[in-house]
């Protein structure tokens, strides 16, 4: 197959028609969304949802992410709507907020990984609401990676694992959140968020007031049968093993020694910290996340810096751990399960 990539710059929207009518006839369209780029596939085309899997190698139980580019198509995914789904659909979409609702028989189970609920967002990206309004049709579309690879945030990571797989990448240049949508489970009581992303814990707490944070190994039947992306199987993860570190202090040392144990075994190792700190490491090859007081940048350049990683021959990633708040957690989240939730604490 021949992978054809479209450069797309808005408010022009030259070649959208193409890809738009490729989705609305069963085939596989990357796009870019503000959080990462998504695979898309029309989301009550069976047979269009079953080539996501085969081409991404991902697990036929791990649910896809429904996108809609107009509110009344909800009323044709999901059969009720509640009071406080409505008030964060009005405070967050479009952006990047999942919401798991109960679904409509409209959507095939292969959609969902064979629940009874389905997820759903609206991405705020001019050039995925646009393909999505042309297409005329509701759009399942999870990272446009091989599964467990680093999520792409550029045309240009999409196409080192896509080239030849799928028909269509929509270049628009990186995606301006970086990690993926907050997943929020609407369906129980109290709704809780079954994935951090770009939507934080206070912001949804501070529109609906309760909510709560799911934690993995508080239900082992939740694993088994994941509600949302990223519950279940290792994801994120670069090719070099990553090594997360966390302190008020001894975090230079420890990580100057580890790399110069390293330096002298041939082994290459990278250094992932804040550009206040990056100075502190005297060897490995140094890169940096961004500001410690801004953790949005990080947000944007961390699945960057892992294919960075890969592409340098990386063996041992260690990375300065980031504050655990607002976006932060998020990111934090996504650099743990690419250390297999392993975390080095020093005092």
């Amino acid at each position: 197959m021949v992978t054809k990539c479209i450069k797309v710059t808005p408010p022009v929207f030259t070649g959208l028609d193409e890809a738009a009518n490729a989705l609305k006839n069963g085939k596989l369209v990357a796009f870019p969304t503000e959080t990462v780029y998504g695979l898309g596939a029309n989301a009550l085309d069976e047979s269009a949802v079953k080539s996501i899997f085969a081409a991404k190698g991902r697990p036929s139980d791990n649910p896809l992410i429904v996108h809609i580019a107009d509110i009344s198509t909800l009323k044709l995914l999901v059969t009720t709507i509640k009071p406080e789904a409505e008030k964060l659909i009005h405070a967050f979409w479009p952006g990047p907020l999942t919401l798991i609702f109960e679904k409509s028989p409209n959507v095939p189970m292969v959609t969902t990984g064979g629940l009874n609920t389905v997820a759903v967002r609206m991405p705020d990206h001019p050039v995925a609401l646009e393909l999505i309004n042309k297409a005329g049709v509701p759009v399942a579309a999870p990272s446009a990676n091989r599964s467990g690879k680093p999520s792409p945030t550029l045309a240009e990571h999409v196409m080192e694992d896509m080239d030849g797989r799928i028909p269509y990448i929509i270049d628009a240049g990186p995606c301006r959140v970086g990690v993926e949508s907050t997943v929020l489970d609407v369906t129980e009581n109290t709704p809780v968020i079954l994935r951090p992303g770009g939507v934080t814990f206070e912001e949804i707490k501070n529109t609906i007031g309760q909510v709560k944070q799911y934690k993995a190994e508080a239900s082992v039947e939740m694993i088994n049968s994941p509600k949302s992306p990223g519950m279940k199987y290792v994801h994120y993860a670069p090719k070099g093993k990553v090594i997360v570190v966390s302190g008020k202090k001894n975090v230079f040392e420890w990580i100057n020694k580890k790399t110069s144990e390293d330096e002298k075994n041939s082994i290459k190792a990278v250094v992932v910290a804040a550009d206040e700190n990056i100075a502190n490491y005297s060897t490995g090859i140094k890169m940096s996340y961004g500001s410690i007081g801004n953790p949005q940048e990080a947000a944007a350049n961390i699945f960057r810096i892992f294919r960075d990683c890969d592409r340098l021959g990386a063996e041992k990633i260690y990375i300065e751990a980031i504050p655990e708040y607002g976006i932060g957690y998020a990111v934090m989240n996504r650099i743990k399960k690419a250390a297999g939730g392993k975390v080095v604490y020093l005092e």
